[in-house]
């Protein structure tokens, strides 16, 4: 639709979408793009955007970030509806990549970057953070996401979507009057995590980093020890656990366990057995896609 731009410096849109993320989705065949709402009217400019990694904050933060150039441009938007205020500036810190030929470290290029809006941004602007302050120490990058969260706030007094993992940050929505604290949420079913690519008010507890790390493919003693240790970390107080942990750390503790001679073998699931029966080079594009709808049925 086309979306009207407005004087007044807002941002209020229902229904937006990504349009090559949702484009890519389509092509894949996989499920369709989730659109969410973004409201950021005088009283509530500022989004603090927490929630899981892979849980969609980082396309969140671009798709508005579009829909705002090409509103600026007199496109049609991707959204049902939207009211843009116009928009002086764009400022995005996405991503992490070091520079080297000018011998600066991905946390440096971050700081150059975070400077340059806080210098610039003014009540007109539209501003997207992604991470600040993830590339150094945890306390080190807590402070510096919380002053600059402040300054956004108080001295800039922008649009802006920050997105983070500290979720200490929840805290300053005491003071700041304009911040909205927002989460991607998740539901957690049989020990796994599905990620629901839904934006909602609140804000997340926890950042399923190991769920994560386990959909990765790491191997299953990793994932195992990082829970152990994460446990241990959550108890008490950080240093004396991190010293309790490495004193008790048992010989080869991250050695995957080895089943007993002897021992019978698991038994093989329905999936399993589809799975060993499948030869993938046999399958059309069209014949895999329906094994893997079948495979899915029968995981339920």
């Amino acid at each position: 639709m086309r979306p009207v731009l407005s004087d007044d410096p807002a941002f209020v849109l229902t229904g937006g979408r990504h349009p090559v993320v949702e484009a890519a989705l389509l092509r894949q065949g996989g499920p369709g793009f989730v659109p969410n709402d973004c409201d950021l009217g005088s009283e509530r400019r500022l989004w603090l955007l927490t929630g899981p990694n892979m849980a969609g904050k980082s396309t969140f933060l671009r798709q508005n970030a579009l829909i705002a150039v090409m509103a600026q441009a007199g496109s049609f938007v991707p959204a049902e509806t939207a009211t843009i205020g116009i928009v002086d500036r764009l400022f995005s810190r996405v991503g992490a990549a070091d520079d080297l030929a000018r011998g600066r470290s991905t946390f440096m290029v971050e700081m150059v970057e975070t400077a340059a809006i806080l210098n610039q941004a003014t009540p007109r602007s539209l501003v997207i953070l992604d991470e600040i302050g993830r590339g150094t120490a945890t306390f080190d990058g807590l402070s510096i996401a919380w002053a600059t969260l402040e300054h956004l706030h108080d001295v800039n007094k922008c649009r802006a979507l920050f997105a983070t993992h500290f979720h200490e940050l929840g805290a300053l929505k005491e003071r700041l009057a304009a911040l909205a604290p927002h989460t991607m949420r998740v539901k957690e079913w049989q020990n796994e995590v599905v990620f629901l690519h839904e934006v909602a008010p609140g804000a997340a507890d926890r950042s399923y980093g190991i769920h994560v790390a386990q959909l990765a493919g790491l191997p299953a003693a990793v994932v195992a020890r990082a829970e152990q240790v994460l446990a241990a970390l959550e108890k008490g107080e950080q240093s004396g656990a991190v010293t309790k942990l490495a004193d008790d750390l048992p010989l080869f503790a991250a050695a995957p366990a080895r089943p007993a001679s002897g021992s019978a073998k698991a038994v093989e699931s329905e999936v399993e057995k589809a799975l060993a029966s499948i030869n993938p080079d046999e399958l059309s594009p069209k014949q895999a896609l329906e094994v893997l709808y079948e495979l899915r049925r029968n995981l339920k």
